[in-house]
C-alpha cells in the first residue's frame, strides 16, 4: 500500500533531488533542481539548472518523482536518514519489510 504525501511539506525554492530519468529530457537521476510552483492537482513545477545557473529543464513532476533535499523554511539540508525514510515511505509494505530485513542484516555485521 502506498503512503499518502503531505503536499504542504514542500514549498517554493525547496531544493530537490531527481529520482528517475524522464525519457523526454536529458535529466539523470540525482540532478538537483528547485521547486518554482505548486499546483492544485498536487504536482510541482521544478526548474533544473546547470552549474552556471542556466535553466536546462522545467518539468511538472509528481511528488513521487523527486525528493526534497533542502528545506527552505528551515534553512537546512535533509539528513541521509530523512532522505532514506522519505524514499522508503513510497514503497509497498512488502518492500518496506525487505528494506528493514536488509538493514537488520547489515547492523549485525
Amino acid at each position: 500500500m502506498k503512503r499518502g504525501f503531505d503536499l504542504t511539506r514542500f514549498c517554493n525554492s525547496d531544493a530537490t533531488g531527481f529520482d528517475m530519468k524522464l525519457p523526454e529530457t536529458n535529466l539523470q537521476a540525482g540532478i538537483r533542481g528547485a521547486i518554482v510552483d505548486c499546483y492544485c492537482d498536487g504536482t510541482y513545477e521544478v526548474e533544473f539548472s546547470d552549474r552556471y545557473g542556466e535553466t536546462i529543464a522545467l518539468c511538472t513532476l509528481s511528488p513521487e518523482q523527486f525528493l526534497v533535499v533542502w528545506k527552505t523554511k528551515e534553512r537546512r539540508w535533509l539528513s541521509v536518514s530523512e532522505l532514506l525514510a522519505a524514499m522508503v515511505e513510497r514503497f509497498s509494505d512488502e518492500r518496506q519489510q525487505q528494506v528493514l530485513e536488509l538493514a537488520r542484516s547489515w547492523s549485525q555485521k
